[in-house]
């Protein structure tokens, strides 16, 4: 499979999606009465679900049939206006701020329809069918979505997630169809590789924003070490792992990887948010506890789905392993409910995981 470079444009691209998860990460932080209510964190998973669905439709054409040509620069660059549509939609009034979020989203996906069809006329034999097949995917998901325009209330948020689950259902019952011209796989994982390391990056700003090591103030220095730790284990993991233990000449759908980062997306906001909850002490005991350990498991289950099964077959980890890694947050998660222990010792737990999972999957 022939080499192909990320370009300056998908980085500058990547930027504003960074930005929208960003500003989706912030309705997490509304605690009331000591809780996130679940409003706000239903509120969350469905401000994520487009913004990541937007963003891996058009990577994954970028990734099939993407050239640096100026209609497709100029494509993307109109796609960016509509993002920036869907980022000043992003608030926790999400239902005061629908029209215009919609109107973002339809943007952005009559865009990357627009490609499809656009490389159906240019290219020929596999390639042609599988533009032809997913144009036609995403038109009738995105049909559906803009039917949630004529109603209120919870039904046009049901129609309009229908269209998304058009979006995501279609290409996975075209597998057959999509494997005929798959993926290229080395492209696919530096593209989200590159979006992650930018989450990354958003996430140590975001995580130690609130963090003020004032002079002599030996917690709050404690407490940004330890976070800034537990963010770069993330960081070692993730990338070693990317790097040196991923088979990248597989021929595949690439659709573990694709819809596994949408779990590591969500995941990661969760960690940044929980290392500024644990830091402010503005929650619940018990609530912070369930919130900070879902939101690692969901992050450790993410990585290990993504990772196992394009590792190169002798890398591949064990079952042993993963009764280690559910071992070791087993028995923090039953010493934190046992005992109330300071937050801070919370944060250092979740540096002894996340040492231990780095040591362990990338050796």
């Amino acid at each position: 499979m022939h080499e192909k470079r990320v370009t300056w444009l998908e980085l500058f691209y990547d930027l504003v999606f960074v930005v929208a998860i960003a500003t989706a990460t912030h309705v997490l932080l509304h605690v009331e009465e000591g809780v996130i209510h679940a409003e706000y964190l239903l509120k969350f998973v469905l401000m994520m679900i487009p913004i990541w669905g937007a963003w891996a439709g058009q990577t994954l054409f970028i990734n099939r049939f993407g050239e640096d040509l100026i209609h497709q620069r100029v494509f993307m660059i109109i796609q960016m206006f509509f993002t920036l549509i869907m980022i000043s939609s992003l608030s926790v009034d999400f239902d005061e701020y629908y029209y215009s979020f919609l109107f973002g989203y339809l943007g952005l996906r009559i865009i990357t329809v627009s490609q499809y069809f656009v490389a159906r006329k240019r290219e020929e034999g596999d390639r042609k069918k599988v533009a032809q097949y997913l144009g036609t995917s995403f038109w009738i998901g995105l049909m559906i979505s803009a039917l949630s325009i004529f109603f209120d209330s919870w039904v046009r948020y049901l129609i309009f997630y229908l269209g998304i689950f058009v979006d995501i259902a279609l290409p996975i019952f075209g597998r057959k169809y999509l494997i005929k011209h798959p993926i290229n796989i080395a492209h696919l994982l530096e593209r989200f590789g590159l979006f992650t390391i930018i989450l990354f990056g958003e996430s140590i700003v975001s995580a130690l924003s609130i963090l003020d090591p004032k002079d002599g103030d030996l917690y709050s220095i404690s407490f940004s070490a330890v976070s800034f730790i537990v963010i770069i284990s993330m960081w070692w993991q993730y990338f070693d792992n990317l790097e040196k233990k991923v088979d990248k000449t597989l021929k595949t759908a690439g659709q573990a990887i694709i819809f596994g980062h949408l779990l590591i997306f969500t995941s990661l906001s969760m960690v940044a948010v929980s290392l500024q909850l644990l830091y402010l002490y503005e929650v619940n005991y018990y609530f912070m506890v369930f919130f900070v350990f879902v939101s690692v498991v969901l992050y450790f289950l993410a990585t290990t789905l993504v990772f196992h099964q394009y590792r190169h077959v002798n890398h591949r980890l064990k079952i042993h392993h993963l009764g280690l890694f559910v071992g070791i947050l087993s028995l923090f998660f039953i010493i934190d409910l046992i005992l109330i222990v300071p937050n801070i010792l919370i944060v250092v737990q979740l540096a002894i995981f996340f040492i231990i999972y780095a040591y362990v999957t990338t050796r």
